[in-house]
């Protein structure tokens, strides 16, 4: 992170840290809509320096991870084979393409699979205050239109395969 932060423009590295998504101490964790947007606001200057997506993770459990994301393009297609994923749309409109094959499919670690595409996968609309479960091993792809944006809260769940 850092040798990226040299390479940013000043006006997106602040002088003092970016506001953490931080819950209570002890064992509930809680995030108000105001500091996911927040910290949504910032992934959206960070994914202008990027590829367009830019994403962080909230807080990993021993079964579930929360995480962050903002997209300004389409993303990859993808098979996550023991989690599944919940998104819960913060703001912005997706299309979410689930279902088919992946296109010119790679893994890119162990049980995770990427691809340029999906053929033959169903498409579903995506707006803010969406939820959209995607069950393990389904592939799934974010796709997104013209000047379209979308931030979400992604649930990433273990699940039994």
């Amino acid at each position: 992170m850092k040798r990226m932060e040299k390479t940013m423009a000043p006006e997106v590295v602040p002088d003092e840290p970016a506001p953490r998504a931080q819950g209570p101490k002890g064992p509930v964790d809680h995030w108000s809509p105001a500091v996911l947007l927040e910290r949504g606001a910032y992934l959206r200057k960070m994914a202008k320096l990027g590829d367009g997506s830019a994403s962080e993770t909230l807080k990993e459990y021993p079964q579930h991870a929360a995480m962050l994301s903002f997209r300004s393009r389409s993303g990859e297609a993808e098979v996550h084979e023991r989690f599944a994923d919940l998104f819960v749309v913060l703001a912005g409109a997706a299309t979410l393409l689930t279902g088919g094959t992946v296109a010119e499919a790679r893994v890119v670690a162990p049980g995770e699979t990427r691809g340029t595409s999906i053929e033959g996968g169903t498409p579903q609309s995506l707006r803010q205050g969406d939820v959209a479960h995607v069950p393990a091993g389904t592939p799934h792809q974010m796709l997104l239109q013209g000047e379209d944006t979308v931030t979400c809260l992604v649930m990433k769940m273990q699940e039994s395969v």
